[in-house]
């Protein structure tokens, strides 16, 4: 004898368990996802038509006041955040002779302030032409339009 069960299907749809899972995702991406904080230092670049798609992980900031800071590794494989270190022009060559040892193909990106005098420019190109380093000029977008 067989007998037959009374089977009642349920006409909602429970999104609790949904919810759950999207948060659960939300968080794990949330503390994944690399965050990438802005330099301390505060630099008017100046604009350019070209821009390139190297990601230089050595900094080197020159402000307004011509005060020259070095940040050696920004993917610190620490984990901790870098802080630009302040540097003496007499100092830069050493620090970078140091990089060149460590990583001779390393691209290095310069991020001088508009106002900066050219020359102080020109000579932080020159110790990492000495150090056979790559350099790279950073500057803002200028639109189509200028």
């Amino acid at each position: 004898m067989a007998l037959k069960r009374n089977f009642q299907s349920l006409d909602t749809f429970s999104m609790s368990s949904m919810t759950d899972v999207i948060f659960l995702l939300l968080i794990f991406f949330m503390v994944t996802s690399t965050i990438i904080f802005p330099a301390a230092i505060d630099v008017n670049l100046p604009q350019s038509s070209e821009q390139t798609s190297n990601k230089p992980v050595t900094e080197v900031y020159i402000d307004a006041e011509s005060n020259l800071y070095l940040v050696a590794d920004r993917n610190d494989s620490t984990g901790v955040l870098s802080v630009p270190k302040p540097l003496k022009f007499d100092q830069l060559g050493a620090e970078l002779s140091l990089i060149q040892k460590a990583d001779s193909t390393r691209a290095i990106a310069l991020y001088a302030d508009s106002v900066v005098d050219y020359g102080k420019v020109v000579r932080v190109l020159d110790y990492a032409a000495r150090n056979n380093l790559r350099m790279v000029l950073a500057t803002h977008a200028r639109s189509l339009n200028e």
